[in-house]
């Protein structure tokens, strides 16, 4: 998994004493504030709809549907389908545990500095 931060978010993050998970997700996942917000609100109300979600953060369903496929991909969210009695069925979704996001955040920082360490590697002396 790639870490897809600017540099800003790297400095800020580096410079701040006391850096929120908010902060810390978005750098080293290269999520948004509103997807963050989303893992929260998973956390707090597991197996949520789409439709839950969007009532509780107030956002369009569309852009909670998006923020969802965000988090699934960067696994910080799975998805189970259920079967409704009356025919058809829904998705629920629920967060990636934070003891597991917390391991998620540090292999993939793990993954990334070993790609920093191997690029460092590969300059040539007085290359610029």
């Amino acid at each position: 998994m790639a870490v897809n931060s600017s540099r800003n978010q790297f400095r800020e993050l580096m410079v701040d004493d006391e850096p929120t998970l908010e902060e810390v997700m978005a750098c080293v996942f290269g999520v948004q504030e509103h997807e963050v917000r989303t893992y929260r609100a998973l956390r707090s109300a597991p197996d949520s709809t789409v439709e839950e979600l969007a009532s509780d953060l107030d956002r369009d369903r569309s852009n909670v549907n998006r923020s969802l496929s965000t988090l699934r991909e960067k696994g910080l969210a799975s998805r189970e389908r259920r079967l409704l009695d009356s025919g058809g069925h829904i998705y629920q979704y629920t967060a990636t545990p934070l003891p597991e996001a917390r391991e998620l955040m540090h292999e993939t920082l793990e993954q990334w500095t070993a790609a920093v360490h191997d690029r460092i590697d590969e300059f040539e002396a007085g290359a610029e």
